[in-house]
């Protein structure tokens, strides 16, 4: 019994160790690399392998560094209240209100058109819509609501936080969706022949039984956001910063020893988030 038992150990083992060797030449060994880099130093014509502390100790006694962080949550944060309210309403829309799975498929798909583009042209479609002379200012000032375009349409937080809405919103209308679909429709009578009004369902029925897609919608939203820094160049007309945009910055300057060192803190910084989000629910446990 213990020599199958012991048999059954490394077949599982074996059949393990490909992934497992994949993972660790493209996800473990890259991290360990910039972990290391980090730690050198580096001057205007090379850099210096050396195990010092001096590029942590500048990001953290910068104050740019913590006025860029908490910029780089502002978008977040709000990036994720806007997808989750857009999400959330159209996977109910499909889950509950289409009938025909054919229809829910065709809407399903439709939500995926603009996934047939890369990111970067969906994102720069914004700007002659939202420029001062852009079509939203046009419509505005012939409809009379205005009297002069608004600057702030383009080149502004509003214009940063609106690409990235238009971008990362089916991440979390996917997993959303998945699980309002695995949802058993006989809780959802049952709760209505107890009394329970459409609000007390959604509150009390549907929105608990969908943890698993909001909190992994969620993770995704939000580390994409904070990972970003080619809308926030664009989008902000260089005006803005986050996170990202301070690890290109470095890299331009080919300072990759503190491109290294901020890029640690920022994987920290999401590996914290992250826990704090599946403290909510257990996802392997619910899926």
């Amino acid at each position: 019994m213990r020599i199958q038992r012991r048999h059954a150990g490394i077949l599982a083992w074996l059949q393990a160790a490909p992934m497992a060797l994949v993972l660790l030449v493209f996800l473990v060994a890259p991290i360990v690399m910039i972990a290391v880099v980090s730690f050198w130093q580096a001057t205007e014509f090379s850099i210096i392998p050396a195990f010092e502390f001096d590029n942590y100790e500048f990001l953290f006694g910068s104050s740019v560094t913590y006025r860029v962080f908490v910029n780089t949550f502002k978008y977040a944060l709000i990036t994720w209240a806007f997808t989750f309210l857009i999400g959330f309403a159209v996977a109910y829309f499909l889950a509950f209100h289409v009938r025909s799975l054919t229809w829910q498929i065709a809407l399903f798909l439709l939500c995926t058109i603009p996934f047939w583009t890369s990111n970067i042209i969906r994102m720069i479609s914004w700007i002659p819509f939202l420029g001062r002379n852009g079509i939203a200012n046009s419509a505005l000032m012939s409809w009379g609501v205005i009297d002069a375009p608004l600057d702030w349409l383009l080149f502004s937080d509003f214009a940063v936080i609106l690409a990235f809405v238009h971008l990362y919103t089916l991440f979390m209308v996917v997993p959303i969706f998945n699980t309002m679909m695995r949802i058993d429709r006989a809780l959802i009578e049952a709760a209505r022949d107890a009394g329970a009004n459409g609000l007390q369902i959604l509150w009390n029925v549907i929105v608990p039984l969908c943890k698993p897609g909001i909190m992994i919608g969620s993770i995704f939203v939000i580390t994409l956001v904070m990972g970003d820094f080619i809308t926030v160049r664009f989008m902000s007309g260089s005006q803005s910063a986050n996170v990202g945009r301070l690890i290109s910055n470095d890299i331009a300057l080919l300072q990759y020893p503190s491109a290294a060192a901020t890029a640690m803190v920022l994987l920290a910084t999401v590996l914290i988030v992250i826990a704090i989000l599946l403290r909510f629910v257990d996802i392997r446990k619910e899926l």
